[in-house]
């Protein structure tokens, strides 16, 4: 019976799980404040050369293969069997770290994908905001590290993760949920849990709120201190924020806000972080100010070219982490839009969620693969660039190197690999050759006035996602 209830309550969470996201989707910020450190400052300025990375969501979820913790929050879009008592759904929810036993665990494998497919940095869920920790923290019982995998030599699974990714070159990034629904001092079991945001008012319990800003303190500080080197803290579920930042773009995201303040002193937290780790980037997902070094559009590409630094985190699949028969965005779709966003001034973490023995799908191996068999040959066009003014026309998108002396054109092929490409804008400088990226050659060329002309090989290969281009700009 109660693998039955089990199924039952799964089967409308998957079913509204594509059209439900949106939901639980970050929305961007607008407004930007550049760093005032200087090493911070150069580590973005190193983050932005980088341009793809792996954003990694593994927890309980993957047990039964089902939403990453939303399943758990008291909200309308979350499906849940309409028979099914709420309290008993989330007993059975967190009970799932009785079964979670990754006994297949393997960073080496995910770091080789990773690696494969041409990232660059990565971002590994430590917490998500159900609370179940994926790190050796001291904080709670309600981690990895204490259920039936305690016993495994990798128990402390963030520090295999961060250590496998350091070994193929990527920068390390840890996501931090601020947001706790299994802490006592977020979701107060006295009350009901009406929806994302802590279930009690800070102002008449200002003992409770304190104790939940020391466990978060004192748990990014041990991710700060006790993990090796750290590049980038990514914290999710920006309503935990200070009111004072709550405005009429946060206002128009549609979300309840509380009438007290969700702050957990971020200040004290990004002194103690960087004090432990120097130049580290800080990712407070829509908080504006000075603790969000980039913005962090979800499931989206902006519709215009940015200035700030910013990425968009996308799923490979239809959800974040893993879900049985997920349908994987073909190669040709990820690698088109890597060239919009880095065209845009971004760039895109892309969501692999390892199932629940602690494997990376083998399809989605196979599109990594992919990705990467086309960034290996066209990867001078994309990493290491910046903007360029004429940024876009038709299928055609332009990026610059970072002194500006060369312009790259990456053109997004929707059919076979046809005899010429041509675009407007961006026009070589006289007498300069224009190369083929894949093979070097040199092609023939020629402009009427603001339209380039370019003709391909005739031996090109017929079925290419994309084709780029180097040559040097006209001053």
């Amino acid at each position: 019976m109660k693998k039955l209830f089990a199924v039952l309550l799964l089967i409308p969470l998957f079913i509204g799980r594509l059209n439900a996201q949106d939901n639980g989707v970050h929305h961007q910020s607008t407004i930007y404040e550049w760093p005032k450190d200087p090493l911070v400052s150069q580590k973005l300025d190193k983050w932005q050369d980088q341009k793809f990375g792996m954003i990694i969501h593994w927890g309980l979820y993957a047990v039964p293969g089902i939403i990453e913790s939303w399943s758990i929050c008291s909200e309308d879009w979350i499906s849940r069997d309409s028979t099914s008592n709420y309290e008993d759904y989330k007993k059975w929810y967190w009970g799932l770290s009785k079964d979670f036993n990754p006994v297949k665990f393997n960073p080496d494998q995910w770091a080789k994908a990773g690696k494969d497919a041409g990232m660059r940095y990565l971002v590994f869920t430590t917490k998500h905001h159900d609370g179940f920790n994926m790190f050796d923290t001291k904080e709670s019982d309600f981690k990895i590290s204490a259920g039936p995998f305690k016993d495994n030599p990798k128990a402390d699974v963030a520090k295999y993760v961060f250590d496998a990714f350091r070994k193929q070159g990527f920068m390390i990034g840890a996501y931090f949920s601020k947001p706790d629904w299994h802490s006592e001092y977020y979701w107060w079991p006295k009350y009901a849990t009406a929806d994302r945001n802590n279930n009690y008012d800070i102002r008449k319990n200002p003992w409770r709120w304190s104790m939940f800003k020391k466990q978060t303190f004192n748990q990014i500080s041990e991710l700060m201190h006790n993990y090796g080197s750290v590049d980038i803290l990514w914290l999710d579920g920006g309503w935990v924020r200070p009111l004072e930042t709550v405005n009429e773009e946060v206002l128009s995201w549609g979300m309840r806000i509380p009438e007290w303040s969700q702050d957990i002193d971020m200040p004290a937290i990004a002194d103690m972080a960087r004090k432990a780790q120097p130049g580290l980037l800080m990712v407070d997902r829509t908080v504006h100010g000075p603790y969000e070094n980039y913005q962090t559009p979800e499931q989206s590409v902006p519709k215009q070219q940015l200035a700030n630094p910013w990425e968009s985190c996308m799923t490979l699949g239809g959800a974040w982490g893993f879900v049985p028969n997920d349908q994987y965005k073909s190669a040709t779709k990820v690698i088109h839009t890597l060239i919009e966003i880095v065209a845009k001034g971004g760039s895109l973490l892309l969501g692999v969620g390892p199932k629940a023995d602690g494997t990376i799908p083998q399809d989605a191996i196979a599109r990594l693969e992919d990705i990467g068999k086309w960034l290996n040959v066209n990867g001078k066009a994309i990493y290491n660039t910046r903007i360029t003014k004429d940024y876009h026309d038709g299928d055609t998108w332009f990026t610059q190197s970072k002194d500006g002396k060369t312009k790259y054109a990456l053109t997004c092929l929707k059919d076979n690999t046809p005899e010429y490409v041509v675009w407007n804008g961006n026009v070589p400088a006289k007498g300069t050759a224009i190369q083929l990226i894949q093979t070097g050659q040199k092609l023939k060329w020629e402009n009427k006035g603001t339209t380039v002309k370019v003709w391909l090989p005739k031996n090109i290969q017929k079925d290419l996602p994309a084709l780029a281009f180097s040559f040097r700009g006209a001053l």
